[in-house]
């Protein structure tokens, strides 16, 4: 049986550090929080190492632009997708929204993977670790599973006979 050679696992990515200098490339998503420094490909093909402490965000998006930043870091209303729904205060004061798996452990470690506020940004979803930010906090538990109603109480025997 031929084996397949595993697809490029590769996404398009808009690194921004500490101090606002953006770098493109192509990074594997799986890397992030497993190996330090990340390698970050170049469109001209050659590999950059780049220090976690160093990133304020990475974006993942659909195409390399100049407009990648968000127009909308809040939502408006009650975010529709199911997950946590959580605001970052970044170190500089700058706020974001977005939508996280509902697994909190995922994003002790090393950041937090969020999906925006804007469904039309350029931007799918965003990593930022933990260095980067001063704060986090959870605002709400959005598409959990309704409880089950509670079962009826057995009826209660009646005493006399009517």
């Amino acid at each position: 049986m031929k084996t397949r050679a595993p697809a490029s696992t590769h996404k398009k990515v808009i690194v921004v550090l500490a101090d606002h200098q953006v770098l493109r490339g192509y990074l594997n998503p799986a890397q992030l929080g497993e190996s330090e420094p990340l390698d970050l490909l170049t469109p001209e093909g050659e590999h950059q190492k780049i220090s976690l402490s160093g990133v304020r965000s990475i974006f993942f998006v659909r195409e390399f632009t100049d407009a990648f930043e968000l127009e909308r870091k809040v939502f408006l209303s009650r975010p529709k997708q199911d997950g946590l729904w959580v605001r970052l205060r970044f170190k500089d004061g700058e706020v974001l929204e977005g939508v996280v798996p509902n697994d909190l452990l995922g994003m002790l470690d090393h950041g937090v993977r969020i999906t925006p506020p804007d469904p039309n940004a350029k931007a799918d979803r965003i990593f930022v670790p933990r260095e980067a930010l001063s704060e986090l906090t959870v605002l709400g538990v959005v598409g959990i599973a309704r409880r089950k109603p509670a079962a009826p109480a057995a009826a209660q025997p009646r005493l006399f006979s009517e």
